[in-house]
């Protein structure tokens, strides 16, 4: 084994042949840390994609429960017809993505025609990048509204009291 290099450009540098046996050593350990370093890429990106929006999941649970009363929820909320409702449900994955697809129209002041560009296009990149590609920028009021939640269902699943009561009982 040669360990110190003497002449040459490289003077004083650490060369080290490494056995057949250690080769192979070697190119596993190199194997192991690419397939461990993808693993966590593949992780946080999965990590990511599910907490573009954390409201959309229920949001499509609520819409798939009532997709007609969904439908009447777009055409009121957008101020859009049954063709353009139609159109777009027809072309996205869940009711959560035709309402971003709404919502973003209207934030960045586009058609419906180039989100749905972004969103085919941006496909499995999350809603944050869709956004970002359409102007909204990512500090801006409208980006922390998109991240906090929806505009379209009543999310204060509390009980349904009656009138604005602060919890105090009535004086005798």
């Amino acid at each position: 084994m040669n360990f110190l290099q003497t002449s040459g450009p490289m003077k004083g540098a650490v060369s080290v042949q490494a056995s057949p046996e250690n080769q192979e050593e070697v190119i596993m350990k190199v194997f192991r840390m690419l397939v461990a370093v993808s693993m966590m890429i593949l992780l946080a990106a999965t990590i990511g994609a599910a907490g573009d929006f954390d409201w959309i999941r229920d949001f499509n649970i609520r819409a798939e429960a009532d997709p007609s009363g969904f439908k009447v929820r777009l055409a009121t909320r957008f101020q859009i017809g049954d063709i353009q409702i139609n159109t777009v449900l027809s072309n996205v994955e869940k009711p959560a993505d035709a309402y971003m697809v709404f919502r973003l129209g209207e934030m960045s002041r586009q058609p419906a025609e180039r989100v749905m560009d972004e969103y085919k296009s941006g496909k499995g990149k999350g809603w944050g990048v869709i956004a970002k590609s359409l102007g909204i920028k990512p500090g801006s009021k409208e980006f922390h509204s998109l991240k906090r939640g929806q505009d379209f269902y009543d999310v204060s699943d509390k009980g349904k009291g009656k009138g604005k009561s602060k919890g105090k009982g009535k004086k005798n």
